[in-house]
């Protein structure tokens, strides 16, 4: 029996709607097709999905046991460490099995679930990172009142609501992709469920589809972003009204978080430019692993060799371990 398969971009016509928890199933994107590679990419990314979640628990570890870690900035950390091993989770894990089993297919369910976490976990990282901005903005530019400022409750609140704002944004978008109607199997053409992917599927309201969409970036991207930028900006401007002999000093504490931003925002912005600009699959794939795989793994790297303390907190962890 032949079945019939169609790509993102095609909605059906003259085809009785369906719903799709009757049994359809997706076709993600192989990181390779050729058999020979199979063995090296498994070994590659199980590899690079230990690597992000021991390095990432170490990280956590460190701040837990250390009590000079015991302040808003490493608090953040920790959080961000624990949303970075989520959410390589939700699609690392996957593909691995997928390259061993010689398998595309992931059900509706499946996808949808992974669809959910990949939000959540995504939007949680993005959101951290602004209010860990906004931490660094407290503490350079009103030091003087930073402890009362950056209380334990607030700190506590702050991660709490990141973590609602995700869960909702995760929940718009399931709502939307349940009136999605059933056309046989679909071609997705990445390693994991995309969203963006997902939304383009509705065909019978392209316009609301979009207009979520633009709702969706200017919310969890451009408004976190601004927040982002203009933290620096107050920052800058206070660090240029210091001695020229305390401001490298002052702005090295900045330097690990500005380059998770860049990292982070830099690859997530070349997902999207190029599955909206290239026709390449293969480079939408590389860029899909840049953000997915590549960024949670080189966090912990980030932090523990730019920051002293880290440093020394992973050192004393070390000698106890041994």
């Amino acid at each position: 029996m032949i079945r019939e398969r169609r790509s993102l971009n095609e909605c059906p016509s003259n085809i009785e709607a369906q719903n799709l928890t009757h049994g359809p199933e997706f076709h993600l994107m192989m990181p390779s097709e050729d058999p020979e590679l199979q063995p090296v990419l498994f070994g590659l990314f199980l590899s690079m999905y230990l690597v992000t979640v021991l390095g990432n628990l170490l990280i956590i570890t460190a701040i837990t046991t250390d009590s000079h870690l015991h302040t808003p900035m490493y608090f953040f950390l920790s959080n961000l460490s624990l949303a970075d091993i989520c959410f390589v989770s939700t699609t690392v894990p996957k593909m691995i099995v997928n390259i061993q089993t010689h398998s595309k297919v992931i059900s509706y369910v499946g996808c949808l679930t992974q669809m959910s976490l990949y939000i959540i976990f995504a939007d949680m990282d993005g959101m951290l990172l602004t209010v860990m901005a906004y931490d660094r903005f407290v503490a350079i530019c009103h030091p003087l009142n930073y402890s009362v400022i950056m209380s334990p409750q607030l700190c506590g609140l702050l991660v709490l609501v990141s973590f609602l704002v995700s869960i909702l944004g995760s929940q718009v978008h399931i709502m939307l992709v349940l009136q999605i109607t059933y056309f046989k199997n679909v071609d997705i053409s990445t390693f994991y469920c995309d969203p963006s992917q997902l939304l383009d599927l509705i065909c019978s309201d392209s316009f609301s589809s979009n207009i979520f969409k633009y709702l969706a970036v200017t919310i969890y991207g451009f408004l976190p972003i601004s927040g982002i930028f203009f933290s620096y900006y107050k920052i800058i401007s206070s660090i240029l009204r210091i001695p020229s002999g305390g401001k490298y000093k002052t702005f090295s504490t900045c330097g690990s978080h500005l380059s998770v931003v860049c990292l982070f925002y830099g690859t997530a912005i070349g997902v999207y430019l190029h599955s909206a600009v290239s026709n390449s699959l293969r480079k939408s794939a590389v860029a899909s692993v840049m953000h997915t795989v590549v960024t949670p793994m080189l966090n912990p790297f980030i932090y523990s060799l730019r920051n002293k303390d880290m440093k020394s907190a992973l050192w004393k962890l070390q000698c106890r371990i041994i």
